[in-house]
C-alpha cells in the first residue's frame, strides 16, 4: 500500500506537469527555468516533447499502480533517472547552469519509483 501512495504522489506530481505543459506552456517553461517558450516548429517541439516526457511518466505510474506491476514503475524510474543524467551532461559538457534542485528531485523520484516497483514485484 506504501509502495502505491508513494509513486502515486509522484504520478500526481507528474500529472500537474503534464496539465500545465497542456494548457499553460509558458507557465510550465517558466517553472523549468526557461526564459522563453521559443517560436514556430521550436514551440512545437518544446511543447510536444515536453508534454509527452510527462505524460509518459504519469501513464507508467497510473499503469502501474492499477496492474501491480514493479515494470512500469522502472519505466516511469528509468525517464526521471535519464533526465537527471542529461541534466549533468548539460552541466559539464555544455556550459548550463547547474540544476540542482531538478537534478535532487528527479533523483528522489527515481529513488520512490523502484523502491515502489520492487515493492510491488513482492507482493506478486
Amino acid at each position: 500500500m506504501v509502495a502505491k501512495i508513494l509513486s502515486g504522489l509522484v504520478g500526481l506530481i507528474m500529472l500537474s506537469t503534464t496539465v500545465s505543459w497542456l494548457f499553460d506552456p509558458a507557465g510550465a517553461a517558466a517553472s523549468l527555468g526557461m526564459n522563453t517558450i521559443l517560436d514556430g516548429i521550436g514551440r512545437s517541439t518544446l511543447i510536444g516533447d515536453f508534454t509527452a516526457f510527462f505524460a509518459a511518466i504519469t501513464t507508467f505510474i497510473a499503469i502501474g499502480i492499477y496492474k501491480e506491476e514493479g515494470k512500469w514503475l522502472f519505466s516511469a524510474a528509468i525517464i526521471l533517472g535519464l533526465a537527471a543524467v542529461f541534466r549533468n551532461g548539460a552541466w559539464l559538457i555544455h556550459g548550463a547552469d547547474y540544476a540542482t534542485t531538478p537534478i535532487i528531485a528527479e533523483v528522489l523520484f527515481t529513488i520512490i519509483l523502484i523502491y515502489s516497483g520492487r515493492q510491488l514485484n513482492k507482493a506478486d
